[in-house]
């Protein structure tokens, strides 16, 4: 969903002061950065600290300064690639935290997120200096490797989920540093946007919505849409322009008439304009096959009481609206996966032009807006002995779904396979099923197959056939939304197990692990990209140490990886630690190349030291 755009004249104070927040957001978060934002200040922690206490009036800033004072003594030498201070950087994206309504830890962490990675600050002092939980999130948002970048990704996006599982906060700030690098994404090259627009977009914005965070998701994926789709989105943007004055007027009648249909009926609510996302719009027009953009006005029912009132709000919108059949959805009594519960509904309003309602309760409201970070931004009140709790943001889904990640990521072979799976798992497009009396979420396009591995390990290698609403279908067949299947099992002993071409059309992660680690073909060496690194710089130290050598600088053994075809020596390493070149040889021709001999040179201390200073060198 979008950020809110305004509250109603009328509304109580509470709510357009939520309203003007929310529309601070989304001029906060828009695309580009005002370049003035960027600029330094005279007190440049100032702006930072006055968010953050907008929403925690009670917070002690001491620890944002010193936060800033140490990221910004560690990064005062470092630029980013647009040629700005790189500090600003890690100020941008506590901001963006602030805004959201994050607590000072997690503001802290951002200030800090990029210290241990790109400074000689170390996890050690960070911890010492600012505390176990501080730690825990920089080190869980800190970047596996920079080179390799879909095997990096994969390991970092890995790595994160693990420290999720800890604190769900690793993933906010992941979340707020990705939109910001969108942001400044244009110092990129066209090749570097590209990819890194893809990757937000298929791991990065799924993992946004299925955490719930509304307000942070559609200005992710109108930046993402900016360089995936930069001719739909001008022209979506110069529509939108051209329109935004007669789009305004329409919907302030909408919200004027909505809102007194409801007092007449006694009902506590208002109404509040809904501006669709650019993304939103663009998938829609997609979706419909439209030469032009589809950009219906949408509007928010906000009632104030019970989850009954937006069944009677419902009725009262139907009373002054025609509704349009086939076009009403019941998210509170079935919620998404992602918690989010509203009604939906379109009607044919004023000058017979569609409007969408969406009608929910207050409460609800702040659960689609911020989803599993909602308990930050409106913490419990004191409890007793004037003691705070903390913010309960693992709802029983939630952890159920972080559970099941943290399973999949043991299941997995490897972190690409892992990231392959979690996407699957991350669909958007998901239908609901029935079968053995359970409700199943599965991805759009699951199958029998992916039903019968839900229901068990064991149910999914036996089943043999299924029935979808009573008639005997294939086991490949597309299943529906809505669909009751009855998976049949074979009782035989002798049954042969699940076959390999179900991997061929299978969706859901539970299926695909389940049978790609069954019938996987011989794999390469197991472990991480950092096991495979240290493999590959144990067997040059040792090819070396064979020819009484040692590596005192690796910039010609990166040239050499370089002449030889591979994009940098992460690369080389990799290949040797993967057999596909030998250690041996590339030795051989690092000596034959060098002309200094200062380069490479017999060993005063042991080559295994020297390698072993190239390797924290490296990783560093």
């Amino acid at each position: 969903m979008d950020v809110d755009a305004g509250a109603s004249a009328g509304a109580p104070l509470g709510r357009i002061g939520e309203s003007l927040l929310a529309s601070r957001l989304r001029a906060i978060l828009s695309w580009p950065v005002p370049r003035e934002r960027m600029q330094p200040q005279a007190d440049p922690v100032q702006r930072l600290i006055r968010t953050h206490r907008h929403v925690h009036p009670d917070a002690d800033v001491n620890l944002l300064r010193r936060s800033y004072s140490v990221a910004e003594r560690w990064h005062r030498d470092q630029k980013r690639k647009s040629g700005e201070p790189y500090i600003t950087h890690p100020l941008e994206v506590a901001h963006i935290l602030a805004t959201l309504g994050m607590d000072t830890i997690t503001l802290a962490a951002a200030l800090l997120h990029d210290t241990v990675e790109d400074t000689p600050y170390t996890l050690a002092q960070l911890r010492a200096d600012f505390g176990g939980e501080v730690a825990l999130l920089v080190n869980g948002v800190t970047k596996f490797d920079k080179a390799h970048f879909a095997q990096a990704e994969a390991e970092t996006t890995r790595k994160m989920i693990v420290a999720a599982s800890k604190d769900i906060r690793v993933l906010v700030i992941k979340l707020a540093d990705r939109l910001h690098n969108m942001e400044t994404l244009e110092a990129r090259s066209p090749a570097s946007r590209a990819r890194i627009a893809g990757a937000t977009r298929e791991v990065l914005v799924p993992l946004c919505d299925r955490l719930g965070i509304q307000a942070l998701k559609g200005p992710l994926e109108d930046v993402v849409l900016r360089y995936v789709e930069p001719d739909e989105y001008q022209r979506i943007d110069e529509m939108v322009t051209r329109e935004r004055p007669q789009w305004n007027d329409y919907v302030g009648r909408i919200v004027a008439s909505g809102s007194e249909a409801l007092r007449k009926e006694k009902l506590d609510g208002h109404l509040i304009p809904r501006p669709r996302h650019y993304y939103t719009i663009w998938k829609d027009t997609k979706a419909a096959g439209s030469p032009s953009p589809i950009n219906l006005p949408r509007v928010v029912v906000i009632l104030d009481e019970e989850e009954s009132d937006c069944y009677a709000a419902l009725g009262v919108m139907h009373q002054k609206w025609l509704p349009i059949p086939g076009r009403f959805k019941d998210y509170i009594a079935a919620p998404k996966n992602n918690l989010y519960r509203s009604l939906h509904t379109t009607v044919l309003g004023p000058e017979d032009q569609m409007v969408e309602i969406l009608i929910r309760t207050d409460q609800m409201h702040r659960e689609v807006e911020y989803g599993v970070i909602a308990p930050y931004r409106y913490p419990p009140k004191l409890a007793r002995f004037g003691k705070k709790s903390r913010p309960q943001v693992a709802k029983t889904d939630m952890a159920a779904w972080l559970r099941r990640a943290l399973e999949l990521e043991q299941a997995a072979p490897d972190a690409v396979q892992f990231v392959q799976t979690l996407r699957c798992d991350l669909a958007e497009q998901q239908i609901q099923v029935f079968s053995r009396g359970r409700q199943l979420l599965l991805p759009a396009g699951a199958t029998p197959v992916d039903v019968a591995y839900e229901l068990s390990s064991r149910t999914g290698d036996r089943c043999v056939a299924a029935t979808v609403n009573g008639v005997l279908s294939p086991l490949n067949a597309e299943l529906t939304d809505g669909d009751v299947v009855d998976v049949l099992v074979s009782r035989d002993r002798q049954h042969t197990g699940p076959k390999a071409e179900w991997l061929e059309f299978v969706k859901s992660p539970n299926a695909q692990l389940r049978l790609s680690r069954r019938f996987a073909e011989p794999a390469a060496p197991a472990g991480t990209v950092s096991d495979r690194l240290q493999i590959g710089r144990a067997a040059i130290g040792l090819a070396l140490r064979r020819r009484d050598r040692a590596l005192s600088d690796e910039q010609r053994l990166a040239d050499l990886a370089q002449s030889l075809g591979y994009p940098d020596l992460d690369a080389l390493l990799i290949a040797i630690a993967e057999h596909k070149v030998r250690a041996d040889v590339i030795v051989d021709q690092l000596i034959a190349s060098v002309d200094d001999r200062s380069l490479v040179v017999s060993p005063r201390r042991s080559p295994t030291d020297e390698v072993a200073d190239s390797s924290t060198s490296l990783a560093g």
